[in-house]
């Protein structure tokens, strides 16, 4: 296995993680705070989110593409609106 990235909030690793598995890539979500006990660890120890070695490189480029709602809120907002600028 591979830590492929670090998250501070669970639900974001969570939904990574549903996102590789809708794409066929077995992932698990690693975490050191205390079995849910004591959630503020994640301050120290950041959620992580794990692959098989083989599949580390094509789940970053899943992870790293666009949404393809971007598009359309581009289309929009604008591009400016869009990534929050004035």
């Amino acid at each position: 296995m591979m830590v492929i990235r670090e998250y501070v909030n669970e639900m974001e690793a969570l939904v990574a993680r549903s996102v590789l598995e809708a794409h066929h890539i077995p992932a698990v979500v690693l975490r050191d705070d205390a079995g849910g006990m004591l959630p503020s660890m994640h301050l120290l120890y950041p959620v992580r989110l794990a692959v098989r070695v083989g599949d580390a490189t094509h789940a970053l480029r899943i992870l790293d593409a666009p949404f393809e709602g971007d598009a359309f809120i581009d289309e929009l907002l604008g591009p400016d609106d869009a990534a929050g600028h004035a």
